[in-house]
């Protein structure tokens, strides 16, 4: 089964990357509408640029002789580098046409050749041609889709002689949807990983811990030792789970307090007993354990001091007795599901036995660690 940090762990990573995915799945589709108004522009206009460096590097009108197309004094049938300088310059593919034949051109067949002597659209030399207007949006060129913009090219008197065309790729459109949606996600990526180690700190401290801290401070309980009333500030629903807690922990000693005080002897009787009870054996430095090994027989000799039992110890020896390097009171007290009090109390009943040994530790920053090593190795006790 897995834990409650696990499982609020899995569900926010979860609710994070669908926000995120959500948020690039709309964006995409709305880019893909600006991609192609943004193309459109392009191609309007890179056609306005285009025609105005023609209009200056041949001056005078368009007119056709002996079935070519003139500008001024020059055929510009035979003007592959015009062509290939406007594609360079804008990115495009350009193109001019005699009527609706293409006359020269950067458009390429599935020859890999300039594609002379083919024809434009239907749709496109309907607007162009027969209506005289400027046709704009996506058009099929030579099998291919493009972003296109298309003009008519007329004579002195005004008649359409031709059209001159610019066009940006399909693959150039989504090639920039797709730079913008790897930036985005790239972005969106990292956003969402750092949104998620702060709700992820925030959870832990504000639920996670303070839950622990209850349930630690309950298996003390459990195993029969009072522990410490918890300290927690937070919701209120774990403010109300901590006083709670801490109001159990108070009537459960009052309740012990009680009954100790019922079953005590008179203080004459205690006397009494007192001179009447034969001495047991004096535990002197010498009688004290010295490894882990040792406590069976000293526990079968001596009680233990009040406050601790034998089950306890011996979870808590049996976690030391696998530890081959020293640890901390709260390295322990997590190896055996207790708090840090609890467990510090048997620490210090060890060390005090001769059976482990401590030396505070210091860091770069923060208070000194007391850490604790055991001196031998046993199977049981």
């Amino acid at each position: 089964m897995r834990s409650l940090r696990q499982q609020i762990l899995v569900s926010l990573l979860a609710s994070l990357v669908l926000l995120a995915a959500s948020f690039i799945l709309i964006l995409g589709f709305h880019m893909r509408e600006r991609a192609i108004s943004a193309a459109i522009i392009k191609a309007q206009s890179d056609l306005a640029t285009c025609t105005e460096i023609i209009n200056l590097k041949y001056p005078g009108d368009w007119h056709v002789e002996n079935g070519s197309l003139f500008k001024g004094k020059t055929e510009i049938s035979l003007q592959d580098d015009l062509v290939d300088s406007l594609s360079a310059l804008t990115g495009d593919t350009v193109t001019i046409f005699l009527n609706d034949t293409r006359v020269v051109t950067t458009v390429r067949g599935t020859d890999g050749a300039r594609a002379i002597g083919t024809k434009v659209s239907d749709a496109v030399a309907q607007k162009v041609l027969k209506n005289g207007e400027v046709f704009l949006g996506e058009a099929n060129v030579v099998g291919q889709t493009y972003q296109t913009a298309y003009e008519p090219l007329r004579d002195i008197q005004g008649n359409i002689l031709g059209m001159f065309y610019v066009g940006i790729s399909r693959s150039y459109a989504q090639e920039m949807i797709v730079n913008s949606l790897w930036q985005t996600a790239a972005w969106g990526g990292g956003i969402t990983l750092i949104v998620a180690f702060l709700a992820w700190l925030f959870v832990e401290k504000v639920l996670i811990r303070p839950l622990r801290n209850i349930t630690l401070g309950t298996r003390d309980l459990a195993t029969g030792h009072f522990t410490e009333k918890v300290e927690i500030s937070g919701p209120k629903e774990i403010g109300e789970l901590a006083l709670a807690f801490n109001q159990m922990i108070e009537r459960l000693e009052n309740v012990t307090k009680g009954l100790e005080y019922r079953t005590s002897l008179p203080e004459e009787a205690q006397e009494v007993a007192a001179e009447n009870q034969p001495e047991g054996p004096a535990v002197n430095s010498s009688e004290a354990p010295t490894a882990l090994l040792d406590q069976r027989e000293y526990l079968d000799k001596h009680a233990l001091p009040k406050g601790l039992n034998k089950e306890t110890l011996k979870q808590i020896t049996d976690f030391l007795r696998k530890q081959h390097d020293s640890v901390s009171a709260e390295d322990v007290a997590e190896g055996v599901k207790l708090t840090r009090v609890t467990v510090r109390r048997y620490l210090e009943f060890l060390e005090q036995s001769g059976v482990l040994t401590s030396e505070l530790k210091y860091g770069t920053v923060g208070r000194p660690v007391r850490m604790w090593s055991n001196k031998e190795i046993c199977d049981e006790i």
